[in-house]
Formats: structure tokens, sequence, C-alpha cells
């Protein structure tokens, strides 16, 4: 039974995965998240503030 709902999700995602709109869309979702998860890990953002920093002491100098 769960074998089938997988196959079935595949196929249409497969079917999905035709429509270039589809995949803009896709890419747009998935952009947006990776962006929100950047944001939310701890390690990233120690990363990008530690940018930050060097830029804003760089500027100042």
């Amino acid at each position: 039974m769960a074998l089938d709902a997988i196959l079935q999700a595949f196929v249409t995602m497969n079917s999905l995965a035709t429509s270039p709109f589809v995949l803009l869309v896709v890419a747009f979702i998935g952009s947006y998240l990776g962006i929100r998860a950047v944001e939310v890990i701890p390690f990233t953002r120690r990363i990008i503030e530690r940018r930050d920093a060097q830029a804003a002491a760089a500027e100042r100098e």
C-alpha cells in the first residue's frame, strides 16, 4: 500500500517536472527555503555575521 502511494507521487512529480513553469516555481520555492534555512542555522549565521563584521571593518579603514 505504501509503495503504491510512493510510486504515484513519483509519477505525479514526473509529469509536473516536464513543465518549465512548474520547475521555475519549484526553483523559487527552493531558493526561498534555502535563504530561510541559512538564517535559521546558527553555524551559517555566524559565518554571515563574521563576513559583515569584516566588511564593516574594511570600510572603516
